[in-house]
């Protein structure tokens, strides 16, 4: 069973693909229960006629008992400005969340996409102590997707000839867009852009959400297909190399924070953190990236 908790856009989209798809049963679960009920009525209809599954929605955290995987979509409240603008409450609230994970459903794996996602992945582990390789941030994957987007806007060229499209760090201000490693039509991207041109790209897709703000209220499908490309490995036993938000333990000389780096998923959760080749330009601006996120930490402490 997959359970999603919050029941508002993004846990939503999340639960339609799941269920649409056939992929498990699904239970959506939100403070308030007319909503979760409402919307896996409303998803119920996306059953197909040959699945076996279905989609409950409740507000009782002891149905989580049994899950396989939890998502967690919850929120306190929309950030405008910044994705740590609700950082106290969020913190608050995923500390609630993992005391009930961990009374309800401790072998479960955890997947992570609230904001501020890297200090709130970081927190959900030293609140459980259950392994880091149970517990994803799915963040990095969707600013990855944005940024092979980018380039293909920029190229004009389908997006199916951009391979090795990277975004590592923090799921924020300071993310760290990998250009070394890019090729584009089997071309190094590196020597297609100059320093203008990267500064252009970064800064675009570490502003993306705030353009696309400007059309509509907040970002819903990308999330819900990159967290879907997780659930998928996991259920079906798959291999997915992505970059995820994952408390770090030395890799990449990082300790004692939580950020995105390039993994390896299966049923099991993360079972390998790669290291990849990274130019200087781009290592000192994932420390960076670290140095804020454990600055986050440190205020909530």
């Amino acid at each position: 069973m997959i359970s999603i908790i919050g029941s508002g856009r993004v846990g939503t989209s999340i639960a339609f693909l799941c269920v649409s798809n056939a992929l498990d049963d699904v239970l959506l679960l939100n403070r308030t229960k007319d909503k979760a009920i409402g919307e896996s009525l409303d998803i119920a209809n996306a059953i197909p006629s040959t699945s076996k599954f279905s989609i409950h929605g409740t507000d009782d955290y002891s149905k989580l008992s049994g899950s396989d995987v939890v998502v967690i979509a919850a929120s306190t409240g929309i950030y405008q400005k910044d994705r740590t603008e609700n950082i106290h409450s969020q913190v608050k609230m995923i500390k609630e969340i993992a005391k009930k994970i961990k009374c309800y459903c401790p072998s479960a794996i955890i997947l992570l996409i609230s904001n501020p996602l890297d200090v709130l992945t970081y927190f959900f582990q030293r609140e459980t102590t259950l392994p880091r390789f149970k517990i994803i941030g799915v963040a990095s994957s969707l600013d990855t997707s944005r940024f092979r987007y980018l380039i293909s806007k920029k190229f004009n060229i389908p997006q199916s000839l951009i391979s090795n499209a990277l975004v590592l760090g923090e799921h924020g201000d300071s993310m760290t867009p990998i250009f070394s490693g890019v090729s584009v039509d089997k071309n190094p991207l590196l020597s297609m852009v100059g320093d203008d041109e990267i500064f252009s790209l970064t800064r675009s897709v570490r502003n993306y959400w705030k353009k696309l703000r400007d059309y509509k209220s907040r970002s819903q499908f990308g999330i819900a297909k990159n967290t879907y490309d997780v659930l998928d490995a996991i259920v079906h036993s798959k291999e997915l190399s992505i970059p995820a938000s994952v408390v770090l333990e030395g890799e990449y000389g990082e300790h004692d924070v939580a950020m995105g780096v390039p993994v390896k998923i299966n049923q099991h959760g993360i079972f390998e953190i790669q290291k990849i080749k990274l130019n200087q330009f781009e290592t000192d601006m994932l420390q960076n990236s670290s140095k804020k996120i454990r600055g986050y930490i440190t205020s909530q402490i």
